[in-house]
């Protein structure tokens, strides 16, 4: 049984304010894609405000909106994103925000612990300035837990996967 818990942040800056009609059907389908998370296997805890989601917690740059979740796995976290209906919502993603260079990162979290916005926004930074590395990394290039003996793993990327 692993300590480690995986962590995993991903930002957008949306195209026009959450309450306009380019928004209405990303934000309309938050509450789904957010249950849909809560019932995956794997699924540990998600950042949610008084909206039920995180679009109304802001992160250092209030631009941007977070998400922000743990998982037991990367594979639980992978079968999500990648083999759920979270994969026609992602495939959308540039109707509604911005492109960015990096916009998604994933850690490890000692089990019973839980990220918080500013640690997961280092982390994000980490990756951006760095690239992958055992303390920030992505799909395509996952690390294991620390108390692993393994080495990272190069995966094929996914249609929607950004390094």
């Amino acid at each position: 049984m692993s300590h480690w818990h995986l962590a995993q942040l991903n930002v957008a800056r949306p195209l026009a304010p959450l309450d306009t009609p380019l928004l209405a059907e990303f934000v309309g389908q938050l509450d789904k894609i957010n249950a849909l998370a809560e019932a995956s296997p794997g699924f540990v805890w998600r950042l949610a405000g008084e909206s039920g989601s995180a679009v109304d917690i802001k992160a250092a740059d209030p631009t941007l909106i977070v998400n922000l979740s743990v998982w037991t796995s990367a594979e639980a976290l992978f079968d999500f994103v990648y083999k759920s209906a979270h994969t026609a919502v992602m495939a959308r993603r540039r109707e509604w925000f911005e492109r960015l260079a990096t916009f998604q990162v994933l850690f490890w979290m000692p089990v019973g612990q839980l990220p918080t916005v500013d640690e997961a926004m280092r982390r994000l930074a980490h990756l951006e300035q760095h690239g992958p590395t055992p303390e920030a990394f992505t799909f395509k290039r996952r690390y294991p837990a620390p108390d692993s003996v393994a080495g990272p793993v190069d995966m094929k990327p996914e249609p929607y996967c950004v390094a």
